[in-house]
């Protein structure tokens, strides 16, 4: 496994040349020349929102595998790792990709922010109908001719369209999904399962998962720890320590899927000092032995 991909390992990769004084970048699909057809699993230094036309793909995070074909608008982040497939060879549409330079305080405290389009949790990949998929399409295509100007203000005209192209998205979103919290326990547990997937993905054998105890997330957040937990469950429904395992089962299972390190290895950088106690873990959040899950899923 490869560590963080830079915004400047992104135009490499591509073949397109890198300008390190911008921070907003666009372009149509098919007039960006790739090497291969597989990107690493791995987490990006940036963000990137992706109109899919025409293609079929395979996007895969850690924990699921999504099919896309034909239209799909794609959300990521850097706090988010993931591959993704080209199927088809011909693959027509548009993406966007800037750096936190780019997010302004509006991006970042606006109600479009604050959905669950960039968090952690939420819907990042989402199938417009024909209507929204024109206006998007409009969008990107504003977006285009913006970038290629010398308007004095074009980041902030190019910042609104990012806006708006949030908010068609977010018109796609179920209504509860879409509310926006505001409460100390919202905050809390945002900033809990921010720093839980601050962790992931481990790209190293000497890498270690550190904090993975309620009680030292809430050291971390200075907050008691009984407050923590409740807060987690009031508005996640799990436990803190529910959601700790899982997270440290998905990562288990995509370096078992991702990696040739053997369960002790495995085990060790997810904070388990011996593979035994790794092995009982795994197979207690999974119903199935490290081994046998590499096995099934290689075949």
């Amino acid at each position: 496994m490869k560590s963080h991909e830079s915004i400047s390992g992104f135009f490499r990769r591509r073949g397109k040349a890198y300008d390190a004084f911008d921070s907003f970048y666009i372009y149509r699909m098919q007039d960006v020349s790739s090497l291969s057809n597989r990107s690493p699993f791995e987490r990006r230094d940036y963000y990137k929102i992706s109109l899919l036309l025409e293609g079929e793909s395979i996007l895969t995070y850690a924990d699921r595998t999504i099919p896309v074909n034909n239209t799909a608008i794609v959300f990521s982040n850097p706090m988010i790792p993931y591959a993704w497939q080209r199927i088809s060879e011909k693959q027509t549409g548009y993406f966007c990709l800037f750096t936190e330079q780019f997010v302004s305080h509006r991006l970042k405290q606006e109600s479009p922010a604050a959905s669950s389009l960039f968090k952690v949790q939420g819907d990042h990949v989402l199938f417009p109908g024909k209507a929204a998929t024109e206006r998007m399409t409009g969008i990107f295509e504003m977006m285009m001719k913006e970038a290629e100007g010398d308007y004095k203000y074009k980041q902030d005209v190019l910042t609104n369209y990012v806006v708006l192209l949030m908010h068609e998205a977010l018109k796609l979103v179920p209504p509860e999904n879409t509310y926006v919290r505001t409460t100390s326990a919202d905050r809390v547990t945002e900033l809990f399962l921010e720093l839980l997937a601050r962790q992931f993905p481990i790209t190293a054998v000497h890498d270690r998962i550190r904090i993975r105890s309620a009680a030292a997330f809430a050291a971390q957040l200075s907050v008691h720890v009984n407050y923590l937990n409740k807060s987690v469950k009031t508005i996640t429904g799990k436990t803190t320590t529910t959601l700790i395992a899982e997270h440290l089962a998905k990562e288990a299972q995509s370096l078992l899927l991702h990696t040739n390190w053997n369960a002790a290895e495995i085990g060790y950088c997810i904070g388990f000092g011996h593979a035994a106690n790794f092995n009982i873990f795994f197979r207690k959040m999974t119903g199935e032995t490290p081994g046998h899950f590499r096995e099934r899923n290689n075949r």
